[in-house]
């Protein structure tokens, strides 16, 4: 099976053309190679198939095996990745990607005929618990919910950029939170019959945010362009930020639009790190 690792901002996944594979159950094979030490390494498993909605369908598997609706950072490096292996060209600067998530319009950004980065149209946020999936009545959006976990009061707003995620923002620095103690928790906590990604951030100035992330699925991660997303749509509602931002992850640094409604614009860098085959 041969495959080329990627990453968007240090959030990396392992690609798979599998338009010609026979099906199967890719549930363990992204966990085998997702594995740091005995696997190739990454957040995931990305697959390229065809589609009859849009140019090219994306299948998105996380480290632990489980399918995921869809990853900003992995839908810029699934872009290049199929145009510069020729398996599907943008049409009037656009390339339409079919989802879970739903049709992810990508606009590639190219410097010397390799594609680099993209700007993508992730949709508009939904903000209704029922959308979002958490057990929180009302019609939304919900600011600040409380919920204590790990001796850590938090105020979490929960927003769905296809997938689920609670942010809260911070008055220490990112840095010193306990992500890696706390984040599992949030995932698993009853609120979130799905589980959820859960953000934390800080509001360094109006026009910039800095985050950590503890993704459904794969743990903290470098950086999550979804979860980007929905750091800005929640600091928007918050009053927190103006309509476009820098949001500083530690992989990395990734710009978001919105201004308080319609779709969210988010732009980043997509990257090649290298390729091979895999011997199941």
């Amino acid at each position: 099976m041969r495959f080329v690792k990627m990453h968007g901002a240090g959030n990396d996944y392992i690609y798979v053309d599998a338009r010609n594979m026979p099906d199967r159950d890719w549930t363990p094979i992204a966990r085998e190679v997702s594995d740091r030490h005995f696997g190739v390494g990454g957040d995931g498993l990305v697959l390229v198939l065809p589609s009859r909605r849009a140019d090219v369908r994306m299948r998105m598997f996380n480290a632990d095996g489980s399918e995921a609706e869809m990853c900003g950072n992995g839908v810029r490096c699934f872009a290049k990745y199929v145009i510069e292996e020729g398996i599907a060209q943008p049409r009037g600067g656009v390339l339409s990607v079919e989802t879970l998530a739903g049709i992810i319009r990508v606009e590639p950004f190219w410097r010397e005929g390799s594609v680099t980065g993209a700007r993508v149209n992730m949709g508009p946020p939904r903000l209704r618990p029922s959308e979002i999936s958490v057990e929180v009545e009302g019609n939304g959006p919900v600011l600040d919910h409380p919920v204590d976990i790990e001796g850590h009061s938090l105020n979490l707003t929960f927003v769905s950029m296809g997938n689920p995620h609670a942010a809260s923002f911070l008055d220490e620095p990112v840095g010193d939170f306990p992500l890696c103690a706390v984040g599992p928790k949030v995932e698993h906590h009853p609120l979130f019959p799905n589980r959820v990604n859960f953000e934390v951030a800080n509001a360094e100035s109006r026009d910039c945010l800095r985050a950590r992330v503890w993704e459904r699925g794969s743990g903290e991660t470098l950086a999550c362009a979804t979860g980007a997303c929905a750091v800005m749509v929640a600091a928007h509602l918050k009053g927190l930020v103006n309509g476009r931002v820098d949001i500083i992850m530690p992989g990395g640094v990734l710009k978001v639009e919105w201004p308080g409604e319609g779709d969210v614009w988010l732009e980043g860098p997509a990257e090649r790190v290298f390729e091979g085959e895999w011997k199941e």
